[in-house]
């Protein structure tokens, strides 16, 4: 294993600790408990927005904090939950008054663990909604789940939800923006190469040099099958016909496209499978009218990529395009 590391055991609270350093017109670092908030945090009368989960998935989520998307970000140890205790601490932290939301990946520990904090303030009088992303197509229960994963799509539910608060939405209108973001967004992806979890020093799984595993987990975890490596363009179809049958978008829809690296391919890649991704779509009669291409939710130095496909409509498609300045995702300001 060679990483650009120190200690394994230190590698969440080292990076995180750069990364505040590095985004200090962003974000603050708070160490006991961990969590990074947004720098003008809480922000009066506006809700306040809160996810997190296991490290190893940067940007995700720290890089969406800031104006228009998050207001806090809560990260636990490589592709392991963070506790109650930080995720209550950051939540009241961005409590301006107006009530905090809650977004959840669907995995296990993540939904219990923020399940109990949204309790656990509750008592002090800070009302939580909490909206659970789950739009991987890929498997409907896996090895940290019950349910679908939540994946990508968590970028586009982050955005859409983080632009609704900003424009001074209340609680229960910026929880249906989230909830209708997640409903519109299906996603998949593919592996060739594993990660490397810094702690076990190994690969979380092997592929030989002629397979790739069709609808991996950012952990790592198993997809719907393994299958010889082929050209680019054949790849992309097998990941994206599985996305839209599940989304069954109507004739002629608007769709967001989202191209995903999971951190170790290279942009150059990632641009060879958006263009037939859009081909395809526009060969069904969509129109991809927004897209986004890069490492955004990623899986350590796994080597693949993942489709994000949302059926954009007015609303949707305003709250995209509103300003954002985040460290990992800025346009509009």
């Amino acid at each position: 294993m060679k990483k650009l590391i120190n200690d394994p055991q230190q590698v969440v609270a080292e990076s995180v600790r750069g990364f505040a350093q590095a985004h200090a017109d962003h974000v603050v670092l708070v160490e006991d408990p961990l969590y990074l908030v947004r720098r003008d945090a809480p922000v009066s009368g506006k809700v306040g927005i809160v996810s997190g989960g296991g490290s190893g998935h940067e940007p995700l989520h720290a890089g969406f904090i800031g104006h228009g998307m998050l207001d806090a970000a809560v990260p636990g140890p490589v592709f392991t939950s963070p506790t109650p205790d930080p995720i209550v601490a950051a939540t009241k932290a961005v409590d301006g008054g107006a009530g905090v939301l809650h977004i959840v990946k669907n995995y296990t520990g993540d939904v219990l663990n923020f399940e109990t904090a949204a309790e656990l303030v509750a008592m002090d009088d800070v009302r939580v909604e909490s909206v659970l992303v789950d739009d991987d197509v890929a498997v409907q229960d896996s090895l940290y789940t019950a349910g679908r994963r939540g994946v990508a799509g968590t970028v586009v539910v982050e955005k859409c939800a983080g632009a609704a608060a900003e424009r001074g939405d209340d609680l229960d209108a910026v929880t249906a923006v989230a909830r209708k973001a997640v409903a519109a967004t299906r996603s998949m992806g593919l592996a060739l190469a594993s990660g490397t979890v810094p702690h076990a020093g190994e690969p979380s799984f092997t592929l030989a040099d002629d397979e790739v595993e069709i609808g991996i987990g950012i952990h790592g975890e198993p997809g719907r099958e393994r299958i010889a490596m082929a050209p680019a363009d054949e790849l992309v179809d097998r990941v994206l016909e599985p996305i839209l049958t599940d989304l069954a978008a109507p004739d002629g829809s608007q769709l967001l496209l989202l191209v995903n690296g999971m951190g170790g391919t290279p942009q150059s890649e990632l641009y060879i499978a958006y263009r037939r991704a859009a081909e395809v779509l526009a060969d069904r009669g969509h129109t991809v009218a927004r897209s986004l291409v890069g490492n955004y939710v990623t899986s350590l130095e796994m080597q693949g990529f993942s489709l994000t496909v949302t059926v954009l409509d007015e609303e949707l498609t305003a709250l995209w395009d509103a300003p954002v300045e985040t460290p990992a995702l800025r346009w509009g300001r």
